[in-house]
């Protein structure tokens, strides 16, 4: 469900028209709805009050600070994997006791200030890493909790490049090695361990993989049981899919409606990282067509948002729904089969590749849906190009949430030397 709709043949977000935006800030603009944002919020919430989770927002799918800052205000917790999203989680209020930090490569510096600022607790992916927070903590004379990150070798069924819980992958420790090392727990003396974690990849639109990773983790805690380990949290990550093209992706009640039974019988307090499912639809793209240039063998749509700015298609051969501003969606209108590319200096940046795509002229403009995730967050400079502005539409008022970068942004941390200032 989203917010973005036509009325008359215009593309509006929530009670604004699109275009005016456009006209208004410029293009490439992002473009957010915080209806959708917090309504995906509230339904997940909803969905799954029957075991009061922690709902910790994955901050790399969108970092914007207004963006954390709505979903903090309802009650978010968020679940960061740097220094940097560390220092924008604070920015934005969120209340310590409710970040979760994973990543497979903190630094000492990351470690030492997401101690000092007292989160809720590390997601800890190698025994290596486990030494080395217990080591920091000890020189800081802390006590920090962590919860395991469970690899449990199972299939996402999604694009080999965002899944995370297969034992080929980078993420999480195997089931046996984290047995060993939960024996070992009193050697860590600056450590608790008081959960696991799992996050078996993103965009899954079925149940079936959570299923079979939560029943794994669950003999698992009944195994430590008899060990006498007692754990206080189950982390089940992310992941949930969302609608690109023609995708089916569970609601939040039924995927509730599937794993609550098997969350209810750890006992254990629930705690999710939703990202895509919130972020996702609740953000477009807009782009301005440039130019129009038909070649022999196919048709290309020039506009000026590329790879630079949305580099999914590029890197995942990602599917984003483009449609006009200006017109009827998808199937009402006049189409043509063409590439809908950017102005970067690569083969590969493409927003569309052979697609059925309505009929634009040069001057008009586009939206590329889906884009409020893993959209502006990837962004880059490259090619020497400003990133995107952002806006928040809240019902009839728009907000800038970003500036668009200038020049001056884009070399503000370069330096010359002195010797190759002077004269030959």
């Amino acid at each position: 469900m989203h917010e973005f709709k036509y009325k008359d043949n215009q593309l509006y977000c929530e009670g604004l028209k699109v275009e005016n935006l456009a006209q208004t800030f410029g293009t490439p603009l992002y473009v957010y709805s915080y209806e959708t944002l917090t309504g995906h919020y509230l339904r997940l919430k909803e969905a799954f009050q029957g075991v009061n989770p922690l709902i910790c927002y994955s901050v790399k799918a969108n970092s914007n600070l207004a963006l954390l800052k709505a979903l903090v205000k309802l009650g978010a917790g968020l679940d960061i994997v740097s220094g940097g999203e560390l220092e924008r989680a604070h920015r934005a209020g969120c209340p310590s006791r409710k970040i979760v930090y994973a990543s497979v490569g903190k630094t000492d510096q990351e470690i030492s200030a997401a101690l000092t600022s007292g989160i809720l607790f590390f997601n800890v992916e190698s025994l290596a890493e486990l030494a080395n927070i217990n080591r920091i903590a000890g020189s800081k004379g802390v006590n920090c909790r962590v919860a395991i990150r469970i690899n449990p070798d199972v299939e996402a069924k999604t694009h080999k490049f965002i899944t995370t819980g297969k034992i080929t992958n980078k993420f999480g420790i195997d089931l046996n090695r984290a047995y060993q090392i939960l024996l070992l727990r009193k050697k860590f003396e600056n450590v608790s361990i008081c959960g696991l974690h799992i996050h078996i990849g993103s965009q899954i639109t079925t149940a079936e993989p959570f299923v079979g990773a939560i029943k794994k983790v669950t003999s698992f805690i009944n195994k430590l049981k008899l060990k006498g380990i007692i754990l206080e949290y189950l982390n089940i990550g992310g992941g949930l899919g969302i609608i690109y093209d023609r995708e089916t992706p569970q609601t939040a009640s039924k995927y509730a409606q599937k794993i609550l039974p098997l969350l209810r019988a750890t006992g254990l307090k629930i705690i999710m990282e939703p990202g895509r499912f919130i972020a996702g639809n609740s953000g477009i793209l807009v782009a301005k067509v440039l130019y129009i240039k038909p070649t022999p063998k196919k048709k290309f749509i020039i506009v000026d948002a590329g790879m630079n700015d949305l580099v999914r298609p590029a890197l995942y051969g990602a599917y984003h729904q483009i449609l006009p501003l200006k017109g009827k969606a998808r199937g009402k209108g006049k189409e043509e089969l063409a590439d809908v590319v950017g102005p970067i200096c690569e083969s590969g940046d493409f927003l569309a590749k052979h697609r059925l795509v309505a009929k634009v002229k040069e001057g008009e403009y586009i939206a590329v849906f889906g884009a409020g995730a893993y959209g502006f967050s990837m962004s880059s400079n490259y090619n020497s190009r400003m990133r995107a502005a952002e806006v928040l539409v809240h019902k009839n008022k728009v907000f800038i949430i970003r500036k668009r970068e200038t020049f001056s942004d884009l070399i503000r941390n370069e330096v010359i030397p002195d010797f190759l200032k002077g004269k030959k």
